[in-house]
């Protein structure tokens, strides 16, 4: 798949820095309803080494803020003056995990917008691995001036 935002546009997107952006590439953008990222789960990821040691497996709640970053970038894309902005994950609803993410896995993270606001978003997303779904959920969030978070 092409890449259609590599990860120094992402950076200019979100706020989120290592250990914590959990997003490598924007491969389908769909503005403002659907965007479509990759997250390469790799050994090296630090939560690894705690979850579990000789069993790796990805937290679901990692899962679920991956496709919450994905979906921030699809929201804030949306907004004129993004770089004085946050989106703020603001709840999780319907969330259900089919199978384990480990090292080497490709995380595809698919994301449908149901409402995008200057102020409020409610996405559904979709985790998949080699096209099989891994974790779903419905994803809330909130948009407010970074300064205003303090």
């Amino acid at each position: 798949m092409d890449t259609v935002l590599d990860i120094r546009a992402i950076q200019a997107l979100l706020p989120h820095r290592y250990p914590f952006l959990l997003v490598d590439r924007i491969v389908e953008l769909v503005p403002p309803t659907r965007i479509v990222g990759i997250k390469q789960v790799t050994i090296n990821e630090p939560f690894f080494q705690g979850h579990f040691p000789g069993a790796p497996v990805m937290p679901g709640v990692l899962v679920v803020e991956a496709l919450a970053q994905v979906g921030a970038i699809l929201a804030m894309r949306e907004l004129e003056d993004r770089e004085r902005k946050l989106v703020l994950f603001t709840g999780i609803k319907s969330a259900s995990f089919r199978q384990p993410v480990v090292p080497g896995d490709t995380l595809m993270l698919e994301v449908t917008a149901l409402r995008i606001g200057s102020r409020f978003q409610r996405m559904r997303g979709e985790a998949k691995v080699d096209g099989k779904l891994v974790a779903e959920a419905i994803i809330t969030s909130a948009v407010t001036d970074r300064n205003a978070v303090q």
